[in-house]
């Protein structure tokens, strides 16, 4: 079947081009950005050497990159003969989570859960395509209170997010879709980095 073009449509295999070029293009736009990327991966294994937590967080297709991440620093990222990391995904209980949202407000649903463990120079990172959804605001401005590193990974102008972090990668784009994906390349990259570090206990080749 044939797949015609007007004008507002393209083929899908234009699309498929497009957005693979488009993800190349940020790809090239980030090289700028690996000095920070090295920053936050020497924060993390100084973190996870002197027994410090690490608590990550997103909402929507973030979430789901905090859950990730997570689970490769307490996985993939593991050394021989060094310590584990401690990292807590804030986005995965779910009945907490709610608890929040419908007795306080979904504004405090991380910076509520924070109260119950954080400490000075544990790590805050909040994943945010816009930079500017409350919930992450709060937390960071918590984190910032109570003296943690507080990295923000974030896309479009930075947003408020920003103005709150210590460190704060942004992904240069303004398409949701194209800054999720980078997030997540952005993450394995630093557990490879993380990996290569030491003899790494599992093996993925």
């Amino acid at each position: 079947m044939t797949l015609y073009r007007n004008s507002n449509m393209s083929t899908i295999k234009d699309s498929i081009k497009s957005h693979f070029k488009e993800n190349i293009l940020c790809l090239e736009n980030s090289s700028q950005q690996f000095d920070l990327i090295e920053t936050i991966i020497k924060k993390l294994v100084f973190a996870r050497d002197n027994d410090n937590m690490i608590f990550v967080m997103g909402n929507g297709g973030s979430s789901s990159t905090a859950s990730h991440f997570v689970s490769d620093l307490l996985k993939t990222a593991i050394i021989k003969n060094t310590k584990r990391f401690k990292a807590i995904s804030l986005v995965d209980n779910i009945p907490v989570n709610l608890a929040w949202a419908n007795d306080v407000s979904f504004d405090n649903i991380f910076s509520e859960q924070l109260h119950n463990f954080l400490k000075k120079d544990d790590i805050v990172i909040c994943f945010s395509g816009s930079g500017n959804s409350q919930n992450i605001l709060n937390a960071m401005e918590y984190g910032k209170q109570k003296e943690a590193t507080c990295i923000g990974i974030t896309g479009m102008s930075g947003g408020k997010l920003s103005k709150l972090s210590h460190h704060t990668l942004i992904v240069p784009s303004n398409d949701m879709l194209l800054i999720e994906s980078m997030h997540l390349l952005i993450c394995h990259c630093i557990i490879h980095a993380i990996r290569e570090q030491g003899i790494p206990k599992f093996n993925y080749e």
